[in-house]
């Protein structure tokens, strides 16, 4: 006789030895991580059942899975069981669920096991077998207990018509009904029927879906097993040199007396208060230097032929100036990057040992990668004309973010995380996604408008929900008017109930012309018209960044932030002027207006049943916020144009300054930090250096 073995069957088996049993997900799991073994594939998954709310039928699967760190790739749930309600059991068990994208592209929906679609939308997007190990290497660093979920769809030739099958669905679950079927006795029966009803279609797609299944996982464990022999590696590495061999410097960057090779200390690193998490590279700066005579008097350099300049080269990249800001401001920091072994790269690290910054977090390359190159062409006014950057080191860095940062992330738990846009976009979304795990805010620097919605391309459920993506992002003007029209895209600014989210519904319910002329009018002084519709832009994103501070350049710095209920702002009639929702005698807390607003669309029939679960999803996130603070601070000082020595490293200055200060034990208000950041701003935009030592001065007033 064979029984059917769940985790309360299993020591039943061990103790009657003559007793067999044939086990399900959750009996496998439970085995598979006593055995060690860490990735198994299967064909579908049990989930929670039709009335599973009133009849509490929910498979022992789903408690497994939030219990035992077991990976488990399947074609997703029986799709005659409730998918929504099983996505939201699986998020209450703390289990990530994914689906593999399989040549499709953008966000996905999970497989409904015989079929390919199940028409709701997937809640992570996993690109291939690599990314899917890197996820499971990650949390595996990590004091969680939970499994993961990664769905793999059915081939496609081998899927069966969704219509159809839910037709046969419906009807199979109608006859259990009929006869009395539920509990334990209810999936066999249901399949038994669906088996019937296609004539045996079923059992066919079966064998295909779990013959691809266990080609999937197989390749999975396979890159697991790969990112953990690269992890054993470096750690004998470590511990046998405990040295980086750097050899003398071969390029024109500012060098010290040396022969042949010079060592550079692993230092220990105390323990870092914030991860910065972006490019290192060699930056060269070229200052167009036209003689007197030059006919072109535009002063910016001419095309289609070569300009005489003064050419200098130094260190540079986005998170190296911010990992600098922050290590001159006495702020315990790892900066984690990669560069390749060539002279570039030698020099970069040797050049941060020279500042005593530890080089821990630094990982050498040695696969044909080249050290990322920055090359800047200026004005003579030292205004930027046009760059070219070589970031593709970091851009194929995706399987090497959790096996190689993960852990050191997870160990020090940092106040701040800063990422920068140079990564792809799923290596940005695993750092987030484990600074977040940690409990670190995410602070973001959008680099450039190219780049600049890379943290967006992985996110799911980004077309149907708000998503908080990170806390803070420091854009330029243009970096943030691509943000806001790649999120306008996504249909996030419609016009009917159905295409828009409960923030778009807030917004216009406040009479926005009025508000937003009131905004503008006192902004109007010094920002120019094709600014002002920053104030647009900055509201409309503050969802997904609840505190952004927009460079506008020679006109300052503009602040839009959510403010949360206990904020003191909100009492401080000083403040008042800078409020554009939240201290107005007739309104709402933000949180209460959301509340009010869901009542009223609960209210109405016209609006689908999946639009009214993410407007709840979208007000349970925005509750906590009572109001909306903007402010623009005028520049620090107005530095006149023979000072200006570099634009170079200016905004990744103010983002480092405003960092140490938000990591702080008792923080000062943003408006000081703000003010502050410029002031660190404007010694960069003097100095011939991408980051000025002479911040170091602001350290005390932080």
């Amino acid at each position: 006789m064979i029984i059917r073995t769940l985790r309360t069957e299993s020591s039943q088996g061990i103790k009657k030895k003559n007793l067999n049993g044939g086990t399900t997900v959750s009996g496998t799991m439970l085995l598979a991580h006593l055995a060690g073994i860490k990735v198994f594939a299967t064909g579908g998954l049990g989930g929670v059942h039709k009335d599973g709310q009133n009849s509490m039928d929910i498979s022992a699967d789903l408690t497994e899975l939030g219990r035992t760190p077991v990976a488990v790739v399947s074609s997703g749930c029986k799709s005659f069981l409730d998918i929504p309600r099983t996505l939201e059991y699986l998020e209450t068990q703390g289990v990530s669920v994914g689906t593999f994208a399989d040549g499709r592209t953008g966000n996905v929906n999970l497989p409904a096991f015989w079929t390919r679609d199940s028409g709701i939308l997937s809640p992570k997007t996993i690109h291939n077998e690599a990314d899917a190990a890197a996820i499971i290497y990650a949390q595996s660093k990590l004091p969680v207990m939970s499994g993961l979920l990664f769905a793999n769809p059915i081939p496609d030739e081998h899927s069966l018509s969704k219509s159809k099958m839910d037709h046969v669905m419906s009807e199979a679950v109608r006859l259990a009904e009929k006869s009395g079927i539920s509990g334990s006795n209810n999936t066999p029966f249901v399949l038994a029927k669906i088996r019937e009803l296609t004539g045996g279609a079923t059992v066919k797609a079966n064998s295909a879906l779990v013959e691809n299944n266990v080609i999937r996982g197989t390749r999975v464990a396979v890159e697991l097993a790969k990112l953990e022999l690269d992890d054993k590696e470096e750690s004998n590495r470590r511990e046998s040199a405990g040295v980086v061999e750097v050899p003398a410097q071969t390029s024109n960057l500012p060098q010290q007396p040396s022969s042949g090779k010079r060592s550079v200390p692993i230092r220990t690193q105390q323990q870092a208060e914030v991860f910065v998490a972006g490019s290192l590279a060699i930056d060269t700066t070229c200052n167009y230097n036209p003689d007197r005579k030059s006919r072109n008097k535009s002063g910016i350099p001419e095309v289609h032929t070569s300009n005489p300049a003064i050419i200098t080269q130094s260190l540079g990249g986005v998170g190296q100036n911010v990992a600098s800001t922050l290590h001159y401001l006495r702020t315990p920091i790892q900066f984690c990057s990669a560069v390749a072994d060539d002279a570039s790269g030698q020099t970069a690290v040797q050049l941060l040992a020279d500042r005593r910054m530890s080089v821990d977090g630094i990982k050498f390359l040695r696969d044909g990668s080249r050290t990322a190159q920055y090359i800047a062409f200026n004005s003579t006014d030292n205004e930027l004309a046009i760059a070219m950057a070589d970031m593709r080191i970091l851009e194929n860095e995706r399987r090497h973010v959790s096996a190689v940062w993960g852990p050191n992330l997870a160990s020090n738990k940092p106040r701040w995380l800063v990422v920068d846009a140079n990564w792809d976009s799923s290596s940005l979304q695993q750092w987030i996604t484990i600074g977040k795990a940690v409990g670190a805010r995410v602070a973001f620097e959008p680099v450039s408008v190219g780049k600049s919605c890379r943290i967006f391309t992985a996110v799911p459920d980004l077309k149907r929900r708000l998503v908080h993506v990170a806390d803070l992002a420091t854009p330029n003007t243009s970096e943030l008017h691509a943000m806001y029209d790649y999120i306008s895209q996504q249909g996030h600014y419609g016009n009917t109930v159905n295409t828009v989210n409960i923030w778009t519904l807030f917004l216009n319910s406040l009479k926005p012309e009025e508000r937003f002329k009131k905004a503008q009018h006192q902004l109007a002084d010094v920002l120019n018209a094709d600014d002002k519709f920053i104030v647009v832009c900055s509201l409309k994103l503050l969802p997904y960044f609840p505190c952004i501070l927009t460079k506008i350049g020679p006109s300052g710095v503009l602040l839009t932030e959510l403010v949360r209920k206990e904020d003191s702002r909100l009492k401080d009639p000083r403040v008042r002027p800078h409020m554009f929702y939240g201290q107005g005698s007739d309104e709402m807390d933000l949180g209460t207006m959301m509340q009010s607003l869901l009542r009223t669309i609960r209210r109405q029939t016209d609006i689908n049943p999946d639009g009214r679960f993410y407007f709840e999803k979208d007000c349970e996130y925005l509750k906590d916020y009572a109001g909306i603070y903007m402010r623009l601070f005028p520049p620090a000082e107005i530095v006149r144009q023979d000072e200006i020595v570099s634009v170079n490293g200016v905004g990744d200055t103010f983002l480092g300054v405003l960092v140490a200060g938000l990591a702080k034990d008792n923080p000062k208000p943003m408006d000081e930090l703000v003010m502050l950041a410029q002031r660190g701003s404007v010694m960069t935009l003097k100095s011939k250096d991408s980051v000025s030592e002479e911040i170091v001065s602001l350290t005390s007033l932080l």
